[in-house]
């Protein structure tokens, strides 16, 4: 049993890594369409699901998404960008799904909310010994 919980320890580092790598490519991905398909055609998607001030919106939204997957990629500043991309799934949720119910195949509010509990777990877990804020962490103790 002993034996089986140092094995679990030792994977925690990469399981956390893992989980951080899929929620970030997965934001990265969804923030880099946003730009790379015209922000103005965001705006105006925004806009007809009544999200307010789509023109300031969908490149905040963007912006979040990119910097938080890539947040998350290195695992670097990771509370704030889990919030962040937790509050960017919320409006997803009550704009974009909610209407679709719990499952649906032209998108519910299922896949939105496991991203946010998957952001905010990942977030606030630390990001393991292998993200950069954990190794950044290590360099400033042994320094002071």
């Amino acid at each position: 049993m002993l034996d089986q919980i140092r094995l679990f320890d030792q994977l925690r580092p990469v399981a956390l890594l893992l989980a951080r790598l899929v929620v970030g490519v997965i934001f990265l991905a969804h923030g880099l369409v946003k730009f790379t398909g015209g922000i103005s055609g965001t705006a105006a998607f925004f806009e007809r699901i009544g999200i307010p001030l789509p023109g300031l919106a969908a490149p905040v939204v963007a912006v979040v998404e990119v910097l938080g997957g890539l947040a998350f990629i290195l695992g670097a500043l990771l509370p704030i960008f889990a919030v962040l991309l937790t509050v960017d799934m919320i409006g997803a949720i009550v704009f974009a799904h909610l209407d679709s119910g719990f499952w649906a195949r032209d998108g519910g509010i299922e896949w939105p909310m496991a991203l946010a509990a998957a952001t905010l777990a990942a977030g606030f877990t630390g990001g393991g010994a292998l993200a950069l804020d954990s190794v950044l962490g290590k360099r400033l103790a042994a320094r002071h």
